[in-house]
């Protein structure tokens, strides 16, 4: 299986996608690395723990929160770090996230903080922070205006894929995962997109080989995009796609009624809505791309949410910059741009339009 190679000022790491990967995560850490602390949920200790190398198990201590976007707080930060200081972690600690994107983003950013920066171990085990979340180093916690709001760029020691995992992973988030996918075909990939539209059936069973070569796909862009721009001064902002009005959705809802996948579905929906009234993308790619989007369904109603209460929002997103918001907007199938100063009516009617329709 592909291992795809992200290279930063300071760092080089391995993303390795391969089933079984778990079995060796040791393989992966240190020579001479201290405490290990495994950051992690209940269900997914539970359902995984007997995947993970041995010699991580008999050496690390668990520490358990509570997981859900409501819990991606400070507060939760501050909880862990003083385990760990209780259990005597020192600067030779590695912290290793393993669960999904929201326990990739805390563990990350508590390695990230404690004593000013100790290694951190990435292993994903749902689809959306195989292919996103754990990759790149973005780390961060939420505050109640907004989404990942509290954070910065802390690179893993690497990041281990093991596809086996999402096999108990529910539909709903497996389809959740897939709007990530679909996000990377529709920024940098024709090739991902057509298999997508093409392969729908195969996909949304899980097929092994199908599934597989998704996350490959999206590791590699993900890798290539971060390598070029590590902290988002430019192309790596292409990766935002569907995340501007995404976060606000989960914002307004406060983390709940829908997954991160699903309002970054909604998001992209109405970036490319957006990209149509502006005149930057032609109503046959659009259309194109909004039938992706509806194969990998349903997405949970967003008509019930105000769109004016959402345009409002947009001014905490992290992608605004002296007040104006910045879009990534589609120009063609595999292309996007980005796109300051759009006049709030259109942006309004864009995102109406978007929540009203029956993704």
């Amino acid at each position: 299986m592909p291992s795809f190679e992200v290279h930063t000022a300071h760092h080089t790491y391995a993303s390795v996608v391969e089933r079984g990967i778990l079995e060796r995560a040791a393989d992966f850490l240190p020579s001479r690395s201290g405490k290990l602390f495994v950051v992690t949920t209940q269900d997914v200790w539970d359902r995984h723990q007997r995947r993970l190398d041995p010699r991580i198990c008999a050496r690390a201590s668990v520490l358990f929160f509570a997981g859900g976007e409501p819990n991606k707080r400070l507060s939760s930060l501050e909880t862990l770090a003083d385990q760990m200081l209780a259990l005597g972690a020192d600067r030779t600690a590695v912290v290793i996230g393993f669960g999904g994107g929201i326990t990739t983003d805390l563990s990350g950013f508590l390695a990230a903080i404690y004593m000013r920066g100790i290694p951190v171990l990435q292993i994903p085990t749902t689809l959306l922070a195989q292919v996103d979340a754990a990759v790149g180093g973005k780390t961060g916690v939420n505050l109640a205006g907004g989404k990942n709001l509290i954070g910065n760029f802390h690179q893993p020691l690497a990041v281990l894929i093991d596809p086996a995992v999402l096999e108990t992973l529910p539909e709903r988030e497996y389809r959740a995962g897939l709007f990530e996918v679909i996000k990377c075909a529709i920024i940098r990939d024709p090739e991902l997109f057509r298999l997508l539209a093409e392969q729908s059936t195969e996909i949304l069973a899980q097929q092994p080989r199908l599934v597989d070569e998704l996350i490959a796909a999206a590791v590699r862009i993900k890798a290539e995009v971060v390598s070029a721009d590590e902290r988002e001064s430019d192309l790596r902002r292409i990766l935002n796609f569907g995340h501007t009005v995404g976060h606000a959705i989960e914002a307004e809802t406060k983390y709940a009624g829908f997954l991160h996948g699903e309002a970054v579905a909604w998001g992209m929906l109405a970036a490319i809505r957006l990209a149509e009234l502006t005149g930057e993308l032609a109503s046959d790619a659009g259309g194109s791309m909004r039938s992706l989007i509806g194969l990998y369904g349903p997405i949970p109603s967003a008509a019930a949410l105000d769109p004016g209460n959402l345009v409002a929002r947009l001014a905490s997103d992290k992608k605004t910059l002296q007040g104006a918001v910045h879009f990534v907007l589609p120009v063609a199938v595999g292309r996007v741009k980005i796109v300051s100063g759009i006049d709030r009516t259109k942006i309004h009617q864009a995102i109406e339009e978007s929540l009203q329709s029956n993704a």
